[in-house]
């Protein structure tokens, strides 16, 4: 794996592709759990430069339980009469990213791990084909927040970092609005931070898997201090084998 810092990085600023004024996609799921392996998407959207912007309401087959709901704001009765099935939208999305991988722009995800996770499991349940992970270069500002600024206290969640940066996010869990803010998020994070914001993305797309890696690692440790045998996956941006 590439070893990052913060600090020492000088060499990198000058393939740095300015990716804070550049063209960024973001993404979103809006979800029936917090399970990526078992649970199913039931909104989902793609916002990218300009009036690129796409969403998708799904049908996920199986009921929405009434605290995903109160959630995202989708009960079974919406996503029945209003959702696509699941098999004819999923192909879409996937296809968006591949469109992203094709046009060169990198796609900010917030959590990636999730998001990018829940989608490929979505996809391998349904028998359809994936797009090639590895060649998306993926900006996670979960990530790149708790490098910059790991022992900076409280919660992490999307509006929590959003507000911290003083990022605008309104209509919160709704996938739109949450890929929009985490667009913007992103490249805030980048503008504060200039080592984060000086690198080249593709570099910064490997230091996030290191650092994702190390911060599983530490909080795993942390877990067998307190006696607790608890795993943490290590894998970024997705947490399967590709």
């Amino acid at each position: 794996m590439t070893e990052f810092a913060l600090g020492g990085l000088d060499e990198l600023f000058a393939e740095s592709a300015g990716w804070t004024g550049g063209e960024l996609i973001g993404f979103d799921l809006e979800t029936t759990g917090t399970d990526p392996f078992a649970d199913r998407i039931v909104t989902a959207a793609v916002v990218g430069p300009g009036a690129m912007r796409r969403t998708w309401l799904v049908n996920p087959g199986v009921p929405i339980p009434p605290e995903a709901s109160a959630v995202h704001g989708v009960t079974d009765e919406r996503a029945r009469t209003e959702g696509r099935p699941a098999p004819e939208v999923l192909p879409e999305i996937a296809g968006a990213l591949v469109a992203a991988v094709e046009s060169g722009i990198p796609v900010v995800v917030y959590r990636a791990g999730f998001d990018l996770t829940m989608l490929a499991c979505e996809l391998r349940r349904h028998g359809l084909p994936e797009p090639d992970w590895s060649a998306i270069t993926v900006l996670d500002p979960y990530v790149l927040d708790k490098q910059a600024d790991r022992y900076r206290k409280g919660k992490r969640t999307l509006s929590d970092v959003t507000a911290h940066y003083g990022v605008k996010l309104e209509g919160a869990h709704s996938a739109d609005a949450d890929a929009t803010a985490t667009v913007e998020l992103c490249r805030e994070i980048g503008r504060r931070h200039a080592v984060i914001g000086g690198m080249a993305v593709r570099k910064l797309h490997d230091a996030q898997a290191d650092w994702h890696a190390a911060d599983a690692a530490g909080l795993e440790r942390y877990f067998r201090s307190k006696g607790r045998e608890e795993s943490v996956d290590q894998r970024w941006p997705l947490r399967l084998d590709e």
